[in-house]
C-alpha cells in the first residue's frame, strides 16, 4: 500500500512539474527580454528608442536613442557612439566604444565596396581622402574625384599618409578587413583621435547583405531614407525571380591566373549564391561552405578545372583582376583546353564588366543579370547591366 502511494504521489509530483515548465520557461524568456530592455534603455544615461530594421545583414546593427544619437556594433569588431551636430557625447560612456560626431565631412575611405553606396546616397562629398588612387576606381564618380582633386589619395591601408590625413582633419576612417593584417596602422589611426570602422560586408552570407551596408552609411549621413528606398528596389528585383523554378543550368565562374591555373569561387562564396538565387547551378558544389572569410577563393589546376567544368551550360569569366574580354579567342589564349567546354562550344561564354566588385550597389540587379542569362531565348542578347556575351 505504502508503495502505491509513493508511485501516486511521484506521478502527481511529475505533472506538475511538467505543467508548471512552460511557465517557469516564459518566465525565464521574460526575464532575459527584460534585461536585454533595460541594457538598450541605459546608455550613459541615454534612454533606448528603437533598433534599425535589417533584412539581409548580420554584420551591423544600429540602435537609435533619443535626440538623435545611434549606437553601431559591427560584429566581432567594435561599436561606435555616433553623436549628432550639435550634441555632444554623454559622460560615463564606454571607454571601449568610439565615438563619430556628425557631420561627417572628411572621411577616409579604403574599403573599396564602400564606395558605390556612398555615391548611391550622394554623399560623396562626405570623403576627402581615398586608400585607391584614380587608376584603380572603375567608379566614374570616384575617378572623377581623384582627378580634379575632390578627394585626395593618402595612401593604401597598409601606409597611410598620416600627415595629409591630420592635416584634413579626418573623421572617420573605413577601413576594408585587409587592416586586421596591419593592426598597427589601425592603433596609430585611433591614437590620433580617428575612428577606425571596419567594413565586415564581405562576411555578409547572403548576397543583399552586403547591398543593405547602405543602410548604415545612410545612418552615418543622415539619409536612412533614401537608403531604405535604394535598397528595398534592389531586394524587389530579388523577389521578382527568387519564386522561380530553378533551371537546371550549370554555371562555372572563374578567371586564369598569371601562373595558368582557374581561381574559383567556394561554394559557399556570396557569387555561387548569387547564380542559385538567380535560378542556376554552381558547376563546384561541392567545394563546401566557406570557413574562412578571406578564403573565398581557391586556385585549380588546369587539367582539375576542366574535369569539372568542361560540362558547364554557361561560363560567366570575371574580368576584375587581368581586365575584360571581347571575343572567345582571347578567353582561349589563357588556355587552349577550354575549347572543349561545352558552354564554349554551345556560345554561352559571358564575361563580367570590372566595376562589378566595386558597385555593391546592385547585387540585385548582378542576380538579375544571371537570371536572364539563363532563360532568354533572345539569340541576339549579348549585353547586360554587369556582363556582355563573348563572340
Amino acid at each position: 500500500m505504502k508503495n502505491k502511494l509513493r508511485m501516486f504521489l511521484c506521478a502527481v509530483l511529475s505533472t506538475s512539474l511538467l505543467l508548471s515548465a512552460p511557465v517557469l520557461i516564459q518566465a525565464a524568456d521574460a526575464q532575459d527580454t527584460t534585461e536585454d530592455t533595460e541594457t538598450k534603455q541605459d546608455l550613459a544615461g541615454l534612454k533606448y528608442d528603437h533598433s534599425l530594421e535589417l533584412q539581409y545583414a548580420d554584420q551591423f546593427s544600429v540602435d537609435y536613442y533619443e535626440d538623435g544619437y545611434a549606437l553601431i556594433t559591427i560584429e566581432g569588431d567594435g561599436q561606435f557612439l555616433l553623436v549628432p551636430d550639435g550634441k555632444e557625447a554623454p559622460d560615463g560612456l564606454d571607454s571601449d566604444i568610439a565615438v563619430i560626431r556628425q557631420p561627417l565631412q572628411n572621411i577616409y575611405l579604403v574599403a573599396t565596396s564602400a564606395m558605390d553606396l556612398f555615391c548611391a546616397l550622394d554623399g560623396l562629398d562626405s570623403i576627402s581622402l581615398s586608400g585607391t588612387n584614380a587608376d584603380g576606381w572603375y567608379i566614374d564618380e570616384a575617378k572623377k574625384a581623384l582627378e580634379d582633386g575632390s578627394i585626395s589619395f593618402a595612401g593604401k591601408y597598409s601606409a597611410p599618409d598620416y600627415e595629409l590625413i591630420l592635416s584634413k582633419g579626418c573623421d572617420l576612417a573605413i577601413e576594408s578587413t585587409m587592416i586586421y593584417h596591419k593592426p598597427e596602422v589601425k592603433e596609430k589611426l585611433e591614437q590620433f583621435g580617428i575612428p577606425v570602422l571596419v567594413e565586415h560586408s564581405s562576411y555578409e552570407s547572403h548576397p543583399l547583405g552586403r547591398t543593405e551596408w547602405l543602410k548604415l552609411y545612410g545612418v552615418l549621413l543622415g539619409k536612412e531614407d533614401l537608403a531604405d528606398k535604394l535598397f528595398q528596389e534592389q531586394v524587389d528585383k530579388l523577389k521578382a525571380i527568387e519564386d522561380s523554378e530553378s533551371t537546371g543550368k550549370t554555371v562555372a565562374f572563374f578567371y586564369i591566373n598569371s601562373v595558368g591555373a582557374a581561381n574559383v569561387r567556394k561554394s559557399g562564396d556570396y557569387v555561387s549564391k548569387m547564380i542559385e538565387l538567380a535560378g542556376g547551378k554552381y558547376i563546384f558544389n561541392d567545394l563546401g561552405a566557406e570557413e574562412d572569410n578571406s578564403l573565398s577563393t581557391m586556385n585549380m589546376q588546369m587539367e582539375e578545372f576542366y574535369a569539372g567544368a568542361k560540362d558547364a551550360d554557361y561560363i560567366i569569366y570575371n574580368s576584375t583582376i587581368d581586365g575584360e574580354l571581347t571575343d572567345i579567342s582571347q578567353l582561349l589564349e589563357k588556355s587552349s583546353l577550354l575549347a572543349d567546354f561545352k558552354a564554349v562550344k554551345d556560345g554561352n561564354v559571358w564575361c563580367t564588366n570590372q566595376n562589378l566588385f566595386q558597385e555593391t550597389m546592385e547585387l540585385g540587379t548582378m542576380i538579375e543579370d544571371i537570371h536572364t542569362m539563363l532563360t532568354s531565348d533572345d539569340q541576339d542578347l549579348d549585353t547586360l547591366t554587369y556582363m556582355h556575351k563573348l563572340k
